[in-house]
């Protein structure tokens, strides 16, 4: 079917006026298409695992936090820090930025959560199609992942802890819900 604005309406789930670039803890969910399991295998999983912990090697900016692996998602805390090794705790009152060559004085440098999200999406929407051909990974149809992605940014220590616990907890819930289509 072919976009029509009038009838396609894609309502964004963002906060309106924030910025995603900015300093903080994200945590994102990002699901399958059509909430497939195609991550049940030991080597699957891995493979996820290994392109979440190449983000910080990818973005100076960012670390990651908790994180799992589910049959047809993924849970994740992406945490934002100032980029070109700033301090966190100190704010910088750069003119001129010799790495980057920008003026940098009270802009924030650093990609938004959602390109640091595309990147992890592409980089292992790619590598999941080699390992189809290669070695017979389950085939997809046309997406692996949704189009979008959960994100909630958390606002305190308590959240965060909260948040952990539910990555943590997720196989177990994951299990006790769908025990009955396993």
């Amino acid at each position: 079917m072919k976009y029509n604005p009038e009838i396609h309406h894609r309502r964004s789930i963002r906060l309106k006026n924030y910025d995603y670039s900015q300093n903080g803890y994200y945590f994102v969910t990002i699901c399958t298409q059509n909430r497939q399991c195609y991550f049940v295998q030991e080597c699957v999983i891995k493979m996820i695992e290994k392109w979440w912990y190449e983000l910080p090697n990818k973005f100076s900016n960012v670390q990651t936090d908790e994180s799992i692996v589910m049959p047809d998602h993924f849970h994740g805390i992406i945490v934002i820090t100032d980029s070109v090794g700033a301090d966190p705790c100190v704010c910088p009152n750069i003119k001129w930025d010799k790495h980057i060559g920008l003026e940098t004085s009270g802009k924030h440098i650093g990609l938004p959560l959602q390109s640091i999200v595309q990147w992890f999406k592409t980089m292992t929407t790619n590598e999941y199609i080699r390992n189809v051909k290669n070695l017979k990974w389950k085939p997809f149809d046309r997406k692996l992942w949704q189009r979008n992605y959960y994100e909630h940014i958390v606002r305190d220590e308590k959240e965060l802890y909260r948040i952990r616990q539910y990555i943590k907890n997720n196989p177990i819930e994951y299990l006790r819900k769908n025990k009955d289509d396993m």
